[in-house]
């Protein structure tokens, strides 16, 4: 390949991350023998690069191109579920929070929805199903809407993960089947060449064949007969 080739090679994301784990380890095994150089949090820094290691495990990358292949394939569902599902959070945190920007709490505080962010921090970590509890609606208004929103945030939110795992099932039977079908190649290309062969070394055919079988003719045979034991 030449140099041309060692470069090509040298510019693969594995090899630069090996790059990046040689060179820090060799910090952190200088800094450690010779003295502190750099502050400790950069030691620290340096030393979370190590981790990178652990990209070894799947060297040829089959794992993300598994995934970057299902993802494609279902782009157009993942989009229009996402996109609804974005609308949803924008609107209903927006409603939250015109419901409870002027609700006071049991302690005669302002509520915990004073401005859109809040509500919108709370629409977000109750679309993830996380549920800090850190933001709660207080009035009746508040309660219905995030009621409604929830409900419809579980319904197109959970979408997503539903279509990469039919996704990721429909690739794993398509890999089976290929499996299945290149084990029969051999078989069928062995039927054809021997219906070939069999069809060429026929008497009646005037084709130029690639190549012509021997019968050798007892009769004819200038070879006298082996005598019998």
């Amino acid at each position: 390949m030449g140099c041309c080739g060692r470069f090509r090679f040298i510019r693969k994301p594995i090899c630069i991350i090996d790059l990046i784990v040689v060179v820090a380890s060799i910090v952190v095994l200088t800094l450690g023998s010779n003295g502190q150089v750099f502050a400790t949090s950069a030691i620290r820094g340096i030393r979370f690069l190590q981790i990178l290691r652990m990209l070894h495990v799947d060297r040829q990358g089959g794992t993300w191109r598994l995934l970057g292949s299902v993802v494609f394939i279902h782009r157009q569902e993942l989009i229009t579920t996402l996109y609804i599902g974005f609308l949803g959070l924008i609107f209903s945190s927006y409603f939250v929070y015109l419901a409870e920007k002027d609700a006071v709490g049991p302690d005669g505080k302002a509520g915990d929805f004073t401005s859109y962010a809040d509500a919108l921090w709370w629409g977000v970590i109750t679309v993830t199903t996380i549920g800090y509890g850190d933001a709660v609606p207080q009035t009746w208004m508040g309660k219905i809407v995030a009621s409604c929103f929830s409900v419809f945030a579980i319904s197109f939110f959970a979408l997503p993960a539903g279509i990469l795992g039919s996704g990721f099932a429909l690739k794993v039977q398509q890999k089976q089947r290929q499996k299945h079908f290149n084990r029969q190649i051999p078989a069928a290309a062995m039927l054809i060449q021997c219906l070939w062969r069999c069809y060429a070394a026929d008497k009646s055919f005037k084709g130029n064949a690639t190549w012509n079988i021997y019968v050798k003719d007892m009769n004819n045979s200038k070879d006298p007969p082996a005598p019998p034991k």
